[in-house]
């Protein structure tokens, strides 16, 4: 089973903090699982200009190759002005509609305010479903006074909820079908 955890904002520390962790989850759960981090600050992502997917080169070829291969994923945003990041976004715009057809998805959304727990559900959830994906209908939404000074959670609900969604990403993975565990 090959999961990778995308981190998508090219700036902060929290959601990647935060996708990292279930994906710690996750070998802990399931130590035979490959897991990968995908940070997209660490790509050169063209924006998304119409072209054919396999046309692309660079961090964007390879970002599309990551994307489709994986076989389950945890997507983290952090919420900013309401909205998820366009990172993010141009990311979703690059990759062919089935990409994520029938894999499992977890999410995970940092904010520093309660008022933002529903763009996961008006933005994030929409976007994957129309993906194909199959997405977990419970998500984990984790604020800024759940972090330390040194960006770690230290809330043991928020804590044992991404224990959880490590190990639904893992169990649904197994239920479609399209891995193996």
């Amino acid at each position: 089973m090959k999961l990778i955890g995308i981190s998508g904002s090219i700036v902060g520390s929290k959601t990647r903090a935060t996708v990292e962790k279930v994906l710690t989850n996750i070998k802990t759960y399931l130590p035979e699982a490959e897991v990968e981090l995908v940070d997209l600050k660490d790509y050169q992502l063209d924006f998304c200009d119409g072209r054919y997917y396999m046309d692309y080169e660079g961090d964007t070829k390879a970002l599309i190759h990551k994307v489709m291969e994986a076989d389950g994923y945890i997507i983290g945003t952090p919420i900013f002005q309401a909205s998820i990041p366009g990172t993010l976004k141009n990311m979703f715009d690059l990759l062919p509609v089935d990409a994520m057809m029938n894999k499992p998805a977890g999410l995970v959304a940092t904010a520093g305010s309660s008022k933002h727990h529903l763009v996961v559900e008006h933005q994030l959830k929409p976007i994957l479903a129309y993906m194909k994906a199959m997405v977990l209908p419970q998500y984990v939404f984790v604020e800024e006074q759940y972090f330390n000074e040194k960006k770690e959670i230290t809330n043991g609900e928020m804590l044992y909820r991404l224990e959880k969604l490590a190990e639904e990403v893992v169990d649904m993975g197994g239920r479609i079908g399209k891995t193996s565990c």
